[in-house]
């Protein structure tokens, strides 16, 4: 019997955000920096054909900083980066380098 081909699937929305839960739970306003997050990807998105990318919460990515969240995309972690944001006011600033392609 032959192999199946591999078929590729595109996405009708963005990457996902992946957001340490494990962080989010250390630091105050963890509620907050969530739904800015969501709140800014869903502002930054809108004008796109795609749908705005989930926030996705991860367990531990390893880093563990002491008052600050561990977050990453996919054009991040292409790059080998890592974003840690400490208070929700930052999203906006962040949102800009997890999704590049987009436009505000």
């Amino acid at each position: 019997m032959a192999p199946k081909p591999v078929i590729p699937a595109r996405l009708r929305r963005a990457p996902p955000i992946l957001v340490c839960k494990k962080c989010l739970g250390r630091i105050d306003d963890g509620k907050k920096l969530r739904k800015a997050l969501k709140s800014d990807s869903k502002d930054r998105s809108r004008a796109q054909d795609v749908k705005p990318p989930r926030v996705v919460m991860t367990s531990c990515l390893g880093i563990c900083p002491k008052r600050a969240v561990v977050v990453a995309s996919a054009a991040t972690l292409q790059d080998g980066k890592y974003l840690l944001l400490s208070e929700a006011a930052a999203s906006a600033e962040a949102i800009e380098v997890l999704m590049p392609g987009s436009k505000p």
